[in-house]
């Protein structure tokens, strides 16, 4: 959903590779920038991953695709939910006032060091990196409890010390909302089978009544259940099922 608005593309080693090439040189995958041992063992640059990544969405301004998501829930009385495995809060500047972040959100932090804390918003938190290296360069967010490392609220790739309560909280919200709309469209955008959180997801809301609407240039493929599969990227779909839909 977000390659559309600019966002890079991860998928595959090639594409963040070519998206950060200092972790091409290192020999990084996405999936071990992405481990959360580094802000313990190098937290210089485990935050100059998400710190580049944190500023970036933050610059980003989604595509018009969200506005055509949102339109068409505004126009039904259940209104519209979104599930994400993104973390990078496009959905909530888009406007959406529902939104589950099954996998946390790089707006928020939690205490590497779990003191008790909590989560919180890193809304005051800014790092700079160093484009060359790929660092974070000067001060490191702390925490505000005990004055020690942060780190992001995400669930990163083996990682056992995310806090989900945040993200658990805002499951239950969605629970409840399809207890009462159980007839609604899931409109499925860009979920792969390498993470298949929200493939799963939507296939489970979509088994009893609801129809599937799977958009996706890659793997549109629908091998569960009643859907409607989309080969095309999501901001092509969106405007061009905007132009038949009343």
């Amino acid at each position: 959903m977000g390659v559309d608005s600019g966002l890079p593309d991860f998928r595959g080693e090639d594409g963040f590779w070519r998206a950060y090439p200092p972790y091409a040189r290192l020999g990084l995958s996405f999936a071990e920038i992405a481990d959360p041992e580094h802000f313990a063992a190098d937290p210089a640059l485990a935050w100059g991953f998400y710190g580049h990544r944190l500023e970036l969405y933050r610059r980003t301004v989604p595509h018009d695709g969200f506005r055509i998501l949102r339109e068409w829930g505004e126009r039904k009385p259940g209104g519209v939910h979104v599930f994400t495995s993104n973390v990078d809060g496009q959905f909530q500047r888009a406007g959406f006032e529902h939104v589950t972040e099954v996998h946390g959100s790089i707006h928020h932090l939690q205490c590497l060091a779990r003191c008790g804390s909590g989560i919180w918003p890193a809304d005051d938190v800014s790092v700079e990196v160093d484009p060359d290296t790929m660092r974070a360069v000067g001060a490191l967010p702390s925490c505000p409890r005990c004055g020690g490392l942060a780190r992001p609220n995400i669930l990163m790739f083996g990682d056992i010390e995310w806090l989900p309560e945040r993200s658990d909280e805002q499951a239950e919200q969605l629970r409840a909302w399809r207890r009462l709309h159980r007839d609604a469209v899931v409109v499925e955008l860009g979920a792969g089978t390498a993470v298949p959180t929200v493939r799963r997801q939507a296939e489970l809301a979509s088994a009893a009544t609801a129809a599937l609407v799977r958009i996706n240039p890659r793997e549109p493929e629908v091998r569960h259940g009643r859907g409607i599969p989309l080969p095309e990227a999501a901001l092509n779909a969106l405007t061009a099922l905007s132009k038949t839909i009343t």
